[in-house]
């Protein structure tokens, strides 16, 4: 509703359900690795945090796109923020009531146990700052 283009990038690509019911684009992972950028198209980008960790192709592409625009990055998922120091900034965001209920369905299409339909979802303000997180190619 507030004018989105959404893709979202999984390894798990067996049931597209949850995705379309949210009205998002499903991509698979390897195939969208594989591709190359073409100039600056992301405006944002969130990613699980242990899929950034551990995956340097992962970190390349944010790294590429933080880059190449003014791509916002966010991060959630089981982060420590107090190993991350000063660098860390949660942040958190408010789900209307419509976003809710769509969550619920599309939780419960991809059965997530309904627990996980919290009001309020917490992410991390992206630091991409490169220490040792990205490994030569």
């Amino acid at each position: 509703m507030a004018g989105w283009d959404v893709t979202v990038i999984t390894a798990d690509h067996s049931d597209s359900r949850p995705l379309e019911i949210l009205g998002v684009r499903g991509r698979d992972l390897e195939s969208t690795l594989a591709l190359p950028v073409l100039g600056p198209c992301l405006q944002a980008i969130a990613v699980r945090e242990d899929l950034y960790e551990s995956d340097a192709r992962v970190r390349r592409m944010v790294h590429r796109a933080f880059d190449e625009g003014q791509a916002e990055v966010r991060f959630w998922g089981d982060f420590r923020l107090e190993e991350r120091g000063d660098r860390a900034q949660p942040l958190s965001h408010r789900l209307s009531r419509a976003a809710r209920a769509f969550k619920a369905h599309a939780l419960a299409a991809a059965a997530v146990p309904a627990a996980s339909a919290e009001d309020v979802e917490m992410f991390r303000r992206g630091d991409v700052g490169r220490p040792s997180l990205v490994p030569a190619p």
